[in-house]
């Protein structure tokens, strides 16, 4: 249960309270444990040190972690005290994140399959000199994969539901199935909408 509760996400906030990131809770309250962050009650929008957080009790069914001699509160969001930057980072290419990127969808034919029966087709075969890239790598049913075998989508009649490209990286990336509903005060609808988005 403690592991549980320790890898939940929190949101990560800079200095300026924009959104910069998401960490789980274990690395938040390292943060804030060693003064380079704080907590934010997304309530009331009050912030939080270690000594002051500790002392909160948990309410009734709220997460929290279990120690011997006391009960800690999960922290939501926490805001860093000296990054004041936006992040610049690109989403990795990755199997995961292709699969993440064209929603799990069959880009010929358009059907959502069980994630077992669908591959990573290069548009431009790699006999044609077509490489490993978000450019040129898509989601296909193994159906579709195998009619469009060693040609161009073109060749084999096949249209593309969209052109291939590198995501856009957000913070929310690797945790979009997660919603938390304290995170929507800081965060624009934008964030939520999130293509793909770690």
């Amino acid at each position: 249960m403690t592991t549980a509760v320790l890898s939940r996400p929190t949101l990560v906030l800079n200095r300026n309270w924009q959104p910069v990131g998401v960490a789980a809770v274990a690395r938040s309250l390292t943060l804030v444990f060693n003064g380079a962050a704080m907590i934010v009650d997304p309530d009331d929008f009050r912030l939080y040190n270690w000594a002051d957080w500790s002392r909160l009790t948990p309410q009734e069914g709220e997460p929290c972690i279990r120690a011997v001699t006391f009960r800690l509160r999960v922290p939501e969001v926490i805001t860093l005290n000296h990054y004041d930057r936006i992040p610049a980072k690109t989403v990795t290419f990755s199997r995961r994140n292709i699969y993440k990127r064209d929603k799990y969808t069959c880009q010929y034919c358009h059907a959502r399959p069980r994630s077992d029966e669908l591959t990573i087709d290069h548009v431009i075969p790699r006999s044609q000199g077509g490489t490993s890239t978000w450019e040129n790598c898509v989601l296909a049913c193994l159906d579709c994969n195998a009619r469009k075998a060693n040609r161009t989508p073109e060749r084999a009649g096949m249209p593309l539901l969209r052109k291939p490209e590198r995501p856009a990286w957000k913070p929310m990336y690797v945790w979009h199935n997660v919603r938390i509903a304290s995170w929507s005060r800081f965060l624009s609808e934008a964030y939520w909408n999130v293509e793909l988005e770690e």
